[in-house]
């Protein structure tokens, strides 16, 4: 079998051959598995975080200095069975040294959106494939209230800061 084919198949691991495939493995080996699986699900995820980014840097206007980090903030979630801490979809700072700038809140005027809001807001302004990104990364990973997400353009490193 071809790598390309081993791929497809392993990407619907319901379907008859992998589903046959999964039964006969021993737990040890399901255990491994499921380790390696998770770990190429993040760094799909981070692949996509990181490329969509490049792609919003990229698009900026600038004085010739490109940027090498960009930063996320966390935001709270208010879902059917409570709050619930991710990553922001909105770049909280971008960056064109290796420093890393002062993200701590600042005084100004906040405006609270209506419960419901929040949600269309995002469909609007923000990327959907970075946000899908970013939501997998916080339920693989949750983030904590004082922690930052850097995105480390020229080495494609993702890192979660506790500020």
């Amino acid at each position: 079998m071809k790598p390309l084919e081993l791929a497809e198949l392993l990407t619907a691991p319901t379907q008859h051959p992998v589903r046959e495939a999964l039964r006969e493995l021993a737990p040890r080996e399901l255990d491994a598995l499921v380790i390696e699986a998770l770990a190429a699900t993040e760094e799909a995820w981070r692949q996509v975080v990181v490329s969509r980014v490049k792609a919003f840097t990229d698009g900026q206007p600038g004085d010739g200095r490109p940027a090498v980090a960009v930063y996320f903030t966390t935001t709270e979630r208010r879902a059917a069975d409570g709050m619930h801490l991710g990553w922001s979809p909105f770049i909280a700072a971008l960056a064109n040294t290796e420093a890393v700038p002062d993200l701590r809140p600042t005084r100004t005027t906040v405006t609270a959106a209506p419960v419901g809001e929040a949600a269309p807001a995002e469909e609007i302004f923000a990327d959907p494939e970075l946000a899908a990104a970013l939501n997998r990364r916080a339920a693989l990973d949750p983030p904590g209230h004082e922690d930052v997400l850097r995105v480390h353009l020229p080495t494609r490193e993702v890192t979660r800061i506790s500020r």
